[in-house]
């Protein structure tokens, strides 16, 4: 029987780039972040010392987390 692990490529380490979208190609982008997002984003700008913008798109809050992520080096591994 063949391994069915490396046909599904939510257990692949590295599915592949078709499953990273730059936000601005999202079809979901304009809508109001997520309560995840902005959770996470919450927790972010404290930790950076930054402004929470509670009315960032989805597009946007995305952007948001990744520059306050490279900013206070989490939720990243640093390159």
């Amino acid at each position: 029987m063949a391994d069915k692990a490396h046909e599904n490529p939510k257990t692949e380490a590295d599915p592949g780039s078709n499953t990273i979208k730059d936000p601005s190609d999202w079809t979901t982008g304009e809508e109001p972040m997520t309560g995840a997002q902005a959770s996470y984003l919450k927790t972010l700008s404290e930790e950076a010392k930054e402004e929470f913008d509670p009315s960032l798109s989805k597009a946007d809050a995305s952007l948001r987390i990744d520059e306050l992520q490279a900013k206070t080096g989490r939720g990243k591994s640093q390159a």
